[in-house]
């Protein structure tokens, strides 16, 4: 992390615990993530990555502890204000959850209505950014009928259309081929380079090189190691 005062942090945990009945996913996390970071949460399949992520925007409630969003303890926020809160959010999910009965152009458009943006403004957003990710020809399409690259594309045109100061993002490669897994990094890239704070869960270690920055490790729920990978040009994504 860079050296900052407590101002710069746009994400701070301190002893959070987050608890599954008797299970433990979450142990004594404390951490800060300043604005405009770059972030890997890292770690094996049941370490706790997604569990994580999900604090962060309210998907989850912690156990114990306390979680500080660009200055907003979750803890004391009305439940009224959760939606405005998620408005600092672009999430990526990793079963994509785009809304099967609508088509890709209102799946996206959702984002800026929520928000309350005026509609003359919605279509030239939308069209412009379903081009960036390549997908302008299939606005009337319905999810169930594009691939799952296709899906991921949009779920992270949804997730950035809103200019959110934070992108969460859980395994977004995961299962996407090479010419697809690199179009959503670069995207993920150019909404780093416009200011956003990013943070992808993933146990993909040939994509940290790729990028490089802020790694966090968990292991069985805990925080293993932080530290700054440097980014490796040569390095495969697969």
């Amino acid at each position: 992390m860079m050296d900052a005062g407590e101002k710069s942090f746009i994400i701070r945990m301190f002893h959070v615990h987050h608890n599954f009945g008797p299970k433990k996913a979450l142990i004594d996390i404390t951490l800060d993530i300043a604005k405009n970071e770059f972030v890997f949460i890292s770690g094996p399949s049941g370490a706790g990555k997604t569990t994580l992520l999900k604090l962060l925007y309210l998907g989850e409630s912690v156990s114990e502890g306390q979680v500080l969003i660009d200055g907003i303890n979750l803890a004391r926020i009305p439940r009224k204000k959760i939606p405005i809160l998620r408005r600092k959010f672009g999430i990526i999910f990793q079963d994509y959850k785009l809304i099967p009965t609508k088509s890709v152009y209102d799946n996206v458009a959702l984002v800026l209505e929520a928000a309350g943006a005026k509609r003359r403004f919605i279509p030239k957003k939308v069209k412009s950014i379903l081009r960036s990710v390549g997908m302008e020809d299939r606005l009337k399409s319905f999810p169930p009928s594009l691939s799952g690259g296709e899906q991921q594309r949009i779920a992270v045109a949804r997730a950035i259309i809103g200019d959110p100061k934070i992108i969460l993002a859980d395994e977004p490669t995961g299962s996407l081929d090479d010419e697809s897994a690199e179009a959503i990094l670069d995207l993920l890239k150019g909404a780093h380079i416009r200011g956003a704070t990013v943070m992808i869960a993933t146990h993909d270690k040939a994509l940290m090189r790729k990028i490089g920055g802020h790694v966090l490790t968990l292991r069985q729920g805990r925080i293993e190691s932080s530290a700054f990978l440097e980014k490796q040009y040569d390095a495969a994504i697969y």
